[in-house]
């Protein structure tokens, strides 16, 4: 997907204990793309577990140490964003993100643990300049969470002086898998 998005930034956050086989597709994807794989571990021994594992498959990571709320602030223009949901506060290090000018896409991993049971885009991307286009809830593995985001700039009303045509939102429930349809 990365690859696909033509992305030159890609960031993920890591924990000590994590599985690597997102990573590695991540590096493959920004490798191809000619781009930048960047993956920020709360610990020094987070990062060495992380960079030995890389390197055991032959991937040359960039590794970053630091709180991910801090690192977002210096890495800009990220064309393609893994967060994994069990992490404290990963909403909040989304806000930090700053996203490329032609948008982004955001994935959740683990969306269906206890931290993101509340999780919604929507209030992560208020009082931005940006809106998200499209988002998806996909029920593999322990869920995943996508989100395309719109570039900046570009309004956000349909050209009518503001009045709005109805429009209906799917809401999935995701611990009973049911379908709701609203409209608003």
């Amino acid at each position: 997907m990365a690859a696909g998005w033509n992305a030159k930034l890609v960031v993920e956050t890591f924990t000590q204990g994590g599985v690597i086989t997102t990573s590695i597709g991540l590096s493959i994807a920004s490798r191809r793309t000619d781009g930048r794989h960047v993956c920020i571990v709360p610990d020094e021994r987070s990062g060495s577990e992380y960079a030995q594992a890389m390197r055991d498959v032959g991937m040359e990571p960039e590794v970053i140490v630091g709180e991910p709320e801090k690192v977002m602030e210096g890495l800009t223009g990220i064309d393609f964003l893994v967060m994994d949901c069990r992490q404290k506060d990963f909403a909040k290090v989304l806000r930090f993100a700053k996203l490329g000018n032609r948008g982004a896409v955001l994935v959740c991993k683990h969306a269906s643990s206890k931290n993101a049971l509340n999780f919604r885009w929507r209030s992560v991307m208020e009082g931005c300049s940006r809106r998200v286009v499209r988002s998806v809830f996909l029920p593999v593995g322990k869920g995943l969470d996508i989100a395309h985001v719109a570039a900046t700039g570009g309004g956000g009303g349909s050209g009518d002086g503001g009045k709005r045509a109805s429009r209906w939102i799917k809401h999935i429930d995701r611990q009973s898998g049911e379908e709701h349809l609203i409209r608003r």
